[in-house]
């Protein structure tokens, strides 16, 4: 179908209409799924769905992440589907990373409670209060590392 300009003049359709532009709200990435370099160049034929472009090629990949500590961690990761790639997706593959999100968790639900717990905000704001909460919490973390 011709598109029309201002004025009504015939836009004539160029020779790209069989290749589809990417839409304006998506991002096309295209990215080495292996630490391990091919070789040669292999044409594979035949896959027709991304499920069994995943099943063969088996990306994965190694990570390192840096601890707290200064340490390392390395994982292996690895890609089956298109969820894998998103951030539940690496986070259920990484011990590392599920701590972390676990920590998150627990920080989010202290924030939370200093928040809305009026009797805990007033113990944190009075300075001589905040103190002996701390050591009574400290305390309560040493009774509990001697009880293991």
């Amino acid at each position: 179908m011709a598109e029309y300009g201002i004025g009504g003049m015939e836009v004539r359709g160029d020779g790209s209409e069989a290749i589809l532009e990417i839409a304006q709200n998506r991002t096309l990435m295209i990215e080495k799924l292996t630490d391990a370099a091919p070789i040669k160049p292999v044409i594979v034929e035949g896959l027709k769905t991304v499920d069994e472009v995943f099943n063969h090629f088996k990306p994965t990949v190694s990570c390192d992440f840096e601890k707290e500590d200064g340490s390392s961690a390395n994982e292996t990761l690895s890609f089956s589907n298109l969820g894998d790639f998103g951030a539940k997706g690496i986070t259920n593959q990484s011990s590392f990373l599920k701590e972390l999100e676990n920590e998150k968790n627990e920080y989010s639900k202290l924030v939370k409670q200093l928040k809305t717990n009026k009797l805990l905000k007033s113990v944190v704001e009075n300075p001589e209060n905040k103190e002996a909460f701390i050591n009574a919490l400290q305390a309560l973390i040493q009774e509990i590392e001697d009880a293991k």
